[in-house]
């Protein structure tokens, strides 16, 4: 089996290849080997033997602490970075010290800058909106600055009085409220960070024909840092893809010029010509506007903690997170994990009723970025025929009418079945 590799900056994927994967912990169990059955089965009837999948597994979690007194073996890093490409399921992080995150650990270390998580609304899975057809949204959400950097300091350890005397003696802080009980945390935002994020966003509205990118931030509270992603969005918007693309940047400096066209029109111009249109909103009104008005947004480019939360919303919206798959991508160094949203849910572990579909699905975007549109698509018409059968697990049974409650074995045959 062959490797993953870029040249020129350009994916070159074998037909067979190898891609580790990570089992997880709890619901892990059950949900990786049912997603690789799957896959498997969708390859081989799309292709008919000329592509495959080698599996490599590599440990992380409790599994891997138990075999080998590590939560995150340097083998499995070094597997990751060989091989570029990779997919898990969910990972216990242990509680105390040591590794924050196993999950921030991996992204970080293989400065995966991009969380991708695609969200939309499948036929038969009930919805707690009305119209939950229109949302069909992309979310790129950068994925290593902004607060989940992790640079805190706990109150009442010697380095938070040191960072406190460094703000009020040095920087001349006063808006402290309660200096002394207080911990801190450092949000770094930069020019790289937020430009690299938003560009892979640009150029994944231009790949897949999509019509805006909206950049959702608290600019108008955090100023230098939110604000400046805003900024420095639109400006290497313009600076980059200016034949492609018309901001809402342009079009405020059209309202106050005496050109030949009126904003409105040049903004209309610009969608008949088929430009994406690059907007930004304040993260609270965007998640509001979600909820009213979805079919105005297609592209999301957000910071890390705005990306948590319109992600696990925007999932609520289609019918929760068991169907909420992601990846996190490096498109530069081609390096790209793609894993299950929800975590390890130790209650339902072993009991053979837990939903595989957002692992499945994020296997499906795996095949997305190699290029095997054929078994992807084959996989979505599968999960599509099967809900709107209302035949599901019990997450998303339990609210169907006339629904068959599947175990998870039972809902991987009826996948297979319906390829």
């Amino acid at each position: 089996m062959a490797k993953l590799k870029i040249e020129n900056g350009k994916l070159i994927v074998p037909d067979k290849i190898t891609v580790p994967y990570i089992t997880g912990d709890g619901v892990g169990a059950e949900i990786t080997p049912v997603t690789q059955s799957i896959i498997d089965a969708a390859i081989k009837k799309c292709y008919n033997g000329k592509r495959e999948i080698e599996w490599l597994e590599v440990l992380a979690g409790e599994k891997a602490f138990k075999q080998t007194g590590s939560w995150l073996p340097e083998e499995t890093m070094k597997t990751f970075q060989e091989y570029r490409v990779g997919i898990k399921g969910p990972l216990t992080t242990p509680v105390g010290g040591g590794i924050r995150s196993l999950n921030v650990a991996l992204r970080q270390e293989l400065d995966l800058y991009v969380c991708l998580r695609p969200v939309r609304w499948f036929k038969g899975v009930v919805s707690p909106i009305k119209e939950p057809q229109k949302v069909n949204m992309h979310i790129f959400r950068e994925n290593t600055e902004d607060i989940y950097a992790g640079i805190e300091w706990q109150q009442g350890t010697p380095e938070a009085e040191k960072f406190l005397h460094f703000l009020q003696n040095e920087m001349n802080v006063t808006k402290i409220r309660f200096p002394q009980t207080s911990s801190f945390g450092v949000k770094p935002v930069s020019i790289e960070g937020s430009e690299r994020l938003i560009r892979s966003a640009i150029q994944y509205a231009i790949e897949h024909g999509l019509p805006s990118v909206t950049l959702v931030h608290k600019g108008n509270i955090m100023k230098y840092t939110e604000g400046g992603f805003k900024l420095w969005g639109y400006a290497m918007a313009e600076r980059e893809f200016g034949d492609y693309v018309f901001t809402m940047m342009q079009y405020e400096r059209i309202k106050k010029s005496d050109g030949e066209l009126s904003a409105e029109e040049a903004l209309k111009k610009a969608k008949e010509e088929g430009k994406i249109i690059i907007k930004d909103v304040i993260a609270d009104a965007f998640l509001q506007n979600t909820l009213l008005i979805p079919e105005e947004y297609s592209v999301i480019a957000t910071l890390n903690l705005n990306g948590d939360y319109i992600s696990d919303q925007l999932a609520a919206m289609v019918g929760g997170i068991g169907i909420a798959p992601g990846a996190n991508i490096n498109y530069m160094t081609g390096h790209a994990i793609f894993e299950a949203t929800h975590g390890t849910a130790p209650n339902i572990a072993g009991k053979n009723k837990v939903n595989p579909s957002s692992l499945l699905l994020s296997g499906v975007m795996m095949l997305e970025y190699f290029g095997w549109k054929e078994a992807a698509d084959s996989i979505i018409n599968a999960l599509e025929k099967t809900f709107r059968s209302h035949k599901a697990t019990v997450d998303l049974a339990r609210f169907m009418e006339n629904s068959v409650i599947l175990t998870t074995t039972e809902f991987r045959d009826e996948i297979i079945r319906n390829l």
